[in-house]
């Protein structure tokens, strides 16, 4: 379980980390830079996701002996499991972020969706209502649970992947000569 913690704490961190600097760089606080911002958010996501998560199967890899399978359903379990940590931790950071380093990302957000909106043709009544709905979905709350909820289904998906590289059959032991 330690190395499920160690890399889903990494993991999570390093993500933060490149959320703050995308933040103090001004790419999630404006609306105008917020499509940018999330591009490279992301592509590094996914960069960062498949990192860890290799590095933590393989790390969970090396402590089983190599006379022992590591299964495809055990290198799995250990993604989905450094996956989990990760989630969990996004949590914290997610409502930390939204809540206290940039209450204005809702916002923010929701200005970004509008002037999409907007340049579509849509009627400001109609994206009215639209931010209407979108403040009752966009709160610190929500947005760290459907975080929790989205990086699961990413993480699992990248996990499939991965234990499909990382499995090892046992390797058989040196035939004693008589």
């Amino acid at each position: 379980m330690k190395t499920y913690l160690t890399y889903g704490f990494l993991k999570t961190f390093v993500l933060f980390l490149l959320t703050l600097v995308l933040f103090v760089c001004g790419l999630q606080s404006d609306a105008a830079n917020l499509t940018l911002g999330n591009v490279i958010l992301g592509v590094a996501s996914f960069v960062i996701s498949v990192t860890f998560l290799a590095l933590g199967i393989r790390a969970r890899r090396s402590a089983v002996p190599a006379s022992e399978d590591f299964t495809y359903g055990w290198a799995f379990g250990a993604g989905v499991a450094v996956q989990f940590f990760a989630a969990l931790l996004g949590i914290v950071t997610t409502y930390l972020y939204v809540a206290v380093i940039n209450p204005r990302f809702t916002d923010i957000m929701l200005q970004a969706q509008a002037d999409k909106l907007q340049a579509r043709g849509m009627s400001d009544d109609q994206i009215e209502r639209m931010q209407h709905f979108g403040h009752m979905f966009a709160g610190p709350g929500m947005q760290a649970a459907f975080g929790f909820l989205g990086s699961m289904i990413w993480g699992v998906i990248i996990s499939l992947i991965l234990a499909a590289i990382f499995r090892r059959p046992a390797s058989e032991p040196p035939a004693v000569s008589s």
